[in-house]
């Protein structure tokens, strides 16, 4: 049986903690609880500040259940569009906080001896077009001139045939919500406050920031946005400076673990990668990604989906990434003692955990080499990318609230219910 939903929550033990309900006084407030709050956390255990991390959900079981679980700093063609966009420094510092993020999460795993099926592999960026041959080759150069082992060829580790890839064999893959689980764990022993199903819906600077719930406040002298979109637009803008895609995964059994992951150079993205429970072995296969604003029929996408798999899959489902016109996260200060991580462009992971080191340590009033690459307050390149953001955004906004009747979906009007959009089958002529 098809299960809609992410391999991730499947046979997951979990333990909620509880909803905040009494007015509280903290040193920091995290909100949201991904990798990017989790890591935040973990990094201010021994700080001697007073942390609490909300979350409205259950920590791990938005965004983070819904990504691949790769841990790599091969990205698709990134570091030579940062040369294009920026220059050579700024793609060698994106490589050297990818290759950091990667060591901080196996020094966490070896440290805490945590569970997670983490699993050394090869990466690949591939192509079966001849036209992206020549641009794959100067992403190899470009890695090379970095001290990046790098290999090429035509075939991929399982045999199959392609026009032209390149790989590097120091990468990895985890379980992302195993790893979440752990680390809620050694956090509440560490006397870090967690609180699931807290929704903030609004926070106020007076003295100190005031964070509001529906039944009560949080003051704090700092607050940290680490959910995945940030209610607010002033000050950092956000709809001006990126945009929303979307993906279709699934994973269906195979015999075979052949220990590496892989992602095209250009679109139409496919990206896979495998996951051995113990149980059984599943390949992992995302594609599809589009901007929201356009081609947004989801039961086309999964039908599209769906026919490029050997077999029937054991589960799908699909994500929404935020992407920034430069293609770097945001991740810093924007205001005083308030701090935002966001945009990951795909690749949250990585950047998830190098933004939690980043924003400890500015917290902590350490300095941080990253801190300006990664700056939400820079001077965004390519300039001539922001209009067609706000073109992208307005439209998705307007779609998804003034067209309540998807046309892909039949019988289905969609409504906001306790702030949730909830689908709503209509099985006769006249009732939802």
């Amino acid at each position: 049986m098809m299960k809609k939903s992410s391999i991730w929550l499947d046979n997951i033990k979990y333990k909620e903690s509880e909803k905040l309900l009494n007015d509280s006084s903290f040193d920091v407030l995290i909100i949201g609880g991904g990798i990017t709050g989790i890591s935040i956390a973990y990094n201010l255990i021994n700080s001697g500040l007073k942390v609490c991390l909300v979350e409205k959900n259950k920590i791990g079981h938005g965004v983070t259940s819904k990504t691949t679980g790769k841990i790599t700093y091969l990205q698709e063609l990134i570091y030579s569009n940062l040369k294009h966009t920026y220059d050579t420094k700024t793609a060698k510092l994106y490589l050297d906080s990818q290759m950091d993020a990667i060591n901080i999460i196996k020094n966490i795993v070896d440290e805490n001896n945590i569970d997670c099926n983490l699993e050394k592999v090869s990466s690949y960026v591939f192509t079966n077009d001849r036209k992206e041959i020549k641009k794959i080759k100067e992403e190899k150069k470009l890695l090379e001139k970095f001290k990046v082992k790098v290999y090429e060829g035509f075939k991929l580790k399982d045999n199959t045939s392609v026009k032209y890839c390149i790989s590097v064999s120091d990468t990895y893959v985890f379980h992302p919500i195993k790893y979440l689980i752990k680390l809620k764990e050694i956090l509440i022993k560490n006397g870090i406050s967690i609180y699931e199903n807290t929704k903030i819906l609004s926070v106020e600077k007076k003295d100190t920031y005031i964070s509001k719930t529906d039944t009560n406040t949080i003051k704090s002298k700092v607050v940290v946005f680490a959910t995945h979109y940030p209610y607010f637009i002033l000050p950092l803008m956000l709809p001006i400076k990126t945009y929303l895609e979307k993906s279709y995964l699934s994973a269906y059994k195979v015999d075979k673990n052949y220990k590496y992951s892989l992602i095209t150079s250009s679109n139409p993205c496919v990206s896979t990668r495998y996951l051995d429970t113990g149980d059984n072995i599943y390949k992992m296969v995302l594609t599809d990604s589009h901007n929201i604003a356009f081609k947004n029929n989801d039961l086309k996408h999964f039908e599209n989906l769906l026919d490029k798999l050997p077999s029937k899959p054991s589960f799908i489902w699909s994500n929404k990434d935020i992407i920034s016109p430069d293609r770097l996260p945001y991740i810093g200060k924007i205001s005083d003692n308030m701090y935002i991580a966001t945009a990951y462009n795909t690749w949250g992971m990585t950047n998830s955990t190098i933004a939690g080191k980043i924003i400890s340590d500015m917290i902590l009033l350490r300095e941080n080499k990253y801190s300006s690459l990664f700056d939400p307050k820079r001077s965004i390149k390519p300039i001539y990318k922001l209009p067609i953001n706000v073109f992208s955004n307005m439209k998705s906004y307007i779609s998804s609230k003034i067209n309540k009747e998807k046309s892909w979906y039949k019988n289905v009007r969609f409504e906001n219910i306790n702030g949730d959009s909830v689908g709503i089958y209509k099985s006769g002529k006249k009732e939802y």
